[in-house]
């Protein structure tokens, strides 16, 4: 039977998949990710607060404070994967950083006992095969060079998403509403994001190129975890996260196909292998 999250989960996928892309062209327009992050997230709590004032779910309770941790993680997460973008590919990038999933539904079927079925323990296996075989797509040996720069900093945004995400299920579970716990992930979002900018360049004047992205990728990334959430509140973090994270589907087709990202065979076998892992895992 078919879990009432799935179509919010859906369309996460969407969002999420087109988010990935904006990043890269960021990069590539070479906006300061300091100022991506920092811009986005501003943008991002007006949307999140509007969010939850014109559904009337803007509850906060203890539960919302989980928002606090995956503030946390999910900012480290998505720093860093702006970062790698710098220097690498969105066709690689983007499906290893959506192999988060592997994380969350480890951990939440250790930790909240969903089920591990055959298809998911597939889905786990397939994994780690999917990003050895991404993770080895560079071409020469300089951007093999970048790549391993790149690469290290997509697995430390892996693993933040996907310890984000657990929290977010965690936080569902003991009653928070969406908007609640979006609204305290935010504040610490806009904290640690004002922080870097501060570091970086004490708030220098930010290009209009780097408000367009930063505006785009708010509004997707605010409607994308508005839907993630909502799926969680009614479905299995290992079964919703897995589907939501399909992103990676848009973003590959798009950086190879609208970007003109270089095409091996290799990549194209590690992109088949993630999205079987996120088939399996998200078998129901």
């Amino acid at each position: 039977m078919l879990q009432s999250g799935i179509p919010f989960a859906i369309g996460a996928l969407v969002l999420f998949g087109l988010s990935d892309l904006i990043y890269k062209r960021a990069a590539m327009s070479g906006v300061p990710t300091h100022q991506l992050m920092m811009i986005q997230s501003w943008t991002y709590s007006v949307l999140i607060l509007i969010y939850g004032w014109l559904t009337g779910t803007l509850i906060f309770s203890a539960a919302s404070l989980w928002g606090a941790v995956a503030g946390v993680f999910a900012f480290a997460g998505f720093y860093n994967f702006a970062k790698s973008l710098q220097k690498g590919s969105v066709s690689i990038n983007a499906p290893i950083f959506r192999l988060n999933f592997a994380i969350t539904a480890t951990l939440a079927m250790v930790f909240l006992g969903e089920a591990l079925s055959p298809m998911k323990f597939v889905g786990l296996a397939l994994a780690p095969i999917a990003v050895w075989l991404l993770a080895g797509a560079a071409g020469g040996a300089a951007e093999r060079r970048a790549s391993a720069e790149s690469l290290v900093r997509v697995l430390y945004a892996t693993l933040g998403v996907g310890i984000a995400n657990f929290v977010y299920k965690i936080s569902m579970a003991a009653g928070s509403t969406p908007a609640g716990m979006l609204a305290v992930q935010a504040v610490i979002a806009v904290t640690l994001a004002s922080f870097m900018a501060y570091r970086e360049d004490r708030f220098a004047k930010p290009s209009r190129i780097t408000v367009r992205h930063a505006l785009v990728a708010a509004v997707l990334l605010a409607g994308a975890f508005v839907l993630l959430l909502e799926a969680l509140a009614r479905g299995e973090a290992s079964v919703i996260v897995p589907i939501a994270q399909l992103g990676l589907i848009v973003s590959s087709l798009l950086g190879m196909f609208v970007m003109h990202e270089a095409t091996t065979g290799r990549k194209l076998v590690g992109i088949l292998f993630a999205i079987g892992a996120l088939v399996a895992l998200a078998s129901i």
